[in-house]
């Protein structure tokens, strides 16, 4: 087990290689939320202690409310296939939404996908690599692409009333909604 305080050249390499990652985050109440993350190219690395991930609307937003509340994410990538690696970051962030000040910058470094809710911004405090020997080897077939067909296909009126009325984490933290519909090219 190795710790930096930043991610190094060798990290950058593995989190290209990656179709998927964890997310974990907590507040001082209530529930952990850990939420796979997939979708080609929404994760980036912006410099050595500062990572961000597109985020779309799907069946809650945990990880918002969490980070309002708190501020502490565990990012986790695995190779699942050789070498074996584990790799965590861990560090304090923020959801930047389209109204933000900080949504332009942020969002130039991604292509929005539909049904963009939001960009998590995260400041890197450490990071941990582990050898993963326990972790299986398995490969990628292919993305699921049923989110992203699902958002061009929705009534642009019913996405946005349906998000504004997620104010809630399941346990009840407040979350601020999207006022970003993206369906296509939009």
């Amino acid at each position: 087990m190795e710790f930096t305080d930043h991610l190094t050249d060798d990290h950058f390499a593995m989190i290209g290689r990656q179709a998927v990652f964890f997310v974990a985050t907590a507040a001082a109440e209530g529930r952990i939320n850990l939420s796979p993350k997939g979708l080609a190219d929404t994760f980036r690395v912006l410099g050595p202690n500062r990572v961000a991930y597109l985020d779309l609307g799907g069946s809650g937003n945990e990880t918002h409310a969490h980070l309002a509340a708190d501020g502490r994410i565990t990012v986790m990538m695995c190779n699942f296939e050789q070498p074996a690696l584990i790799l965590r970051i861990y560090g304090t962030g923020f959801a930047v939404l389209p109204k933000d000040d900080e949504w332009a910058e942020l969002a130039a470094h991604f292509d929005l996908l539909p049904g963009t809710r939001q960009i998590f911004d995260i400041a890197v405090n450490s990071v941990q690599t582990s050898c993963g020997w326990g972790v299986p080897l398995m490969h990628v077939d292919k993305e699921r692409e049923t989110l992203v067909k699902y958002h061009p296909q929705s009534d642009r009126e019913k996405w946005v009333e349906k998000l504004a009325g997620r104010t809630r984490s399941i346990d009840g933290l407040p979350t601020r909604p999207t006022d970003r519909f993206i369906a296509g090219n939009a």
